[in-house]
C-alpha cells in the first residue's frame, strides 16, 4: 500500500516537471514582445475609454498609434490636439490636428411645440420605444425624451430639461466623444465644429415629411421651403428630402438664415442680443452726419 502511494506521488511529480519544461519552451517559442512605447502612449491618453476614437479603449488606441506609420484616421477627441501632439513627440512623428467639435441636438420639438398625442406605458428607454413605434407625438423623427444619451455620457455633458423634455448639451463638458451620437436611435445628435465663444447656428430638426405634414406635427419643424438656402452667401446650406442642413465647416455665422426661417427651426446659440437704437441716438447720429457732410465742423469736434 505504501509502495503504491510512493509510486503515484513520484509519477505525478515527474509528469509535473515534464509539463513545466514543455510549457517553458513553448512560452519561449511563442513569446510576444510588446513595444514599451505602448505603455508610454497609454499614459499620455486621458484614460476615458469612451470609444470616441473608434477603438475599444485607450490602450487599444495606443497600440494602433504605435503600430501605424502615420496618424491617418487616428485622433483622440477627448484629448484633442494637445494630446495628439504629445503622442507624436513620443513616437517621433508629425502630429495630426482636427477642428474641435461639440455635440448638438437637432431637435427643438419641446412639449409645447410638439404636443403628445398618445401615452406610452413601458420601459423608459429610447432604444426600446423606437423599436416598438414612432413615439408619443405625431412627429416620428423627434426626440423620444427618455435620456439614453444622458445615461451613456461619462463626462456629465448632458442632462434632461424637465420643462422642454429634451436633453441639453453642456458645451464646457462636451468632449465630442460621440457616445450620444451612437446611442440616439433617431440620429438626432451631430458633432459640429466648435466656434469661438461656443456660437452655433444649425437646423434643429430632422423631420423629412413635406412642409404641411411637418408643420402640423411640430410648429418649429423645418418645412423645406428653401428660403435659408437662397439667402446664404456662403453656400453652407443644402436642402434634401424636404429638410435643410447647415454645414458647420462652411457656415460663417452671419445669421442671415436665422431671420429668414419662417418656423424658427434654425437655432442660434451664443450670440449677443441685438440692441435697438433709441430715437435720441438716431437723431444725434443724423445731425452728426449732416454736419460732417456740410463740413460745418471738423469730425473730431463733434462731441465738443
Amino acid at each position: 500500500m505504501g509502495t503504491t502511494i510512493l509510486y503515484t506521488v513520484l509519477s505525478l511529480s515527474i509528469l509535473g516537471v515534464i509539463a513545466a519544461i514543455v510549457l517553458f519552451f513553448v512560452a519561449k517559442k511563442f513569446v510576444v514582445i510588446e513595444d514599451p512605447r505602448i505603455d508610454i502612449v497609454t499614459e499620455a491618453l486621458p484614460s476615458a475609454n469612451c470609444g470616441g476614437c473608434g477603438f475599444a479603449g485607450c490602450r487599444n488606441f495606443a497600440e494602433k498609434c504605435v503600430a501605424s506609420e502615420t496618424f491617418d484616421g487616428l485622433y483622440c477627441p477627448v484629448g484633442g490636439n494637445d494630446v495628439m501632439a504629445n503622442i507624436a513627440e513620443i513616437l517621433g512623428r508629425q502630429a495630426s490636428t482636427a477642428e474641435p467639435r461639440v455635440a448638438v441636438l437637432r431637435c427643438n420639438g419641446s412639449c409645447q411645440s410638439r404636443p403628445q398625442t398618445n401615452t406610452y406605458d413601458g420601459a423608459s428607454s429610447c432604444a426600446i420605444v423606437s423599436a416598438l413605434y414612432g413615439g408619443n407625438t405625431d412627429c416620428s423623427y423627434g426626440c423620444l425624451g427618455f435620456g439614453d444619451c444622458v445615461d451613456v455620457c461619462i463626462f456629465d455633458a448632458l442632462k434632461m430639461d424637465p420643462f422642454t423634455g429634451l436633453p441639453v448639451v453642456n458645451d464646457a463638458n462636451c468632449t465630442a466623444c460621440g457616445a450620444c451620437v451612437k446611442s440616439c436611435p433617431k440620429n438626432l445628435f451631430e458633432l459640429r465644429k466648435r466656434a469661438k465663444k461656443d456660437r452655433k447656428i444649425y437646423i434643429a430638426c430632422r423631420n423629412e415629411d413635406k412642409g404641411g405634414v411637418a408643420k402640423k406635427s411640430c410648429v418649429v419643424a423645418c418645412i423645406g421651403c428653401g428660403k435659408c438656402v437662397k439667402i446664404c452667401p456662403h453656400e453652407a446650406i443644402t436642402l434634401n428630402n424636404n429638410l435643410a442642413f447647415i454645414d458647420s465647416d462652411k457656415c460663417k455665422l452671419c445669421r442671415k438664415c436665422v431671420l429668414e426661417c419662417p418656423t424658427g427651426s434654425i437655432i442660434e446659440i451664443g450670440f449677443p442680443e441685438k440692441k435697438e437704437k433709441s430715437q435720441e441716438t438716431d437723431d444725434y447720429e443724423a445731425k452728426a452726419n449732416s454736419i460732417i457732410e456740410n463740413k460745418e465742423l471738423p469730425k473730431n469736434n463733434l462731441n465738443s
